[in-house]
């Protein structure tokens, strides 16, 4: 039988760094969940697409909003926003950006451990 694992985001497995943004990030047996915290003004294309170059942001995700809003634009030109309390599946394929002056905060069980690798 397998232990149970937890661990805090407060102290992440690893931490990246980008301008206006950070994702922290824990490992558990596998998995990868992370913690997405974008200040006002972070834009995917502007602050991340420059280190993964790639023309969208390729990375799946599934996420619960704990502050802030982000609006997502996906290459088919759909466009949505969400924010405090709402769960989301963003699929490959979009960019992104912070809505208004609050921070976005977001709990990813996704591609979390793909997301802003140089």
């Amino acid at each position: 039988m397998k232990a149970t694992l937890h661990k805090n985001l407060a102290s992440p497995d690893e931490t990246r760094m980008f301008e206006k943004g950070r994702v922290d990030l824990v490992r558990l047996d596998g998995d990868v969940v992370g913690r997405f915290m974008l200040e006002p003004g972070w834009h995917w294309e502007e602050h991340v697409k420059p280190m993964v170059g790639t023309d969208w942001c390729e990375v799946e995700h599934y996420q619960v909003v704990q502050s802030g809003r982000l609006h997502v634009k996906e290459s088919d030109g759909a466009e949505f926003e969400i924010g405090p309390g709402e769960v989301a599946h963003v699929a490959p394929g979009h960019d992104a950006w912070v809505v208004g002056d609050e921070p976005f905060v977001a709990i990813d069980w996704g591609e979390a451990g793909k997301y802003a690798k140089r």
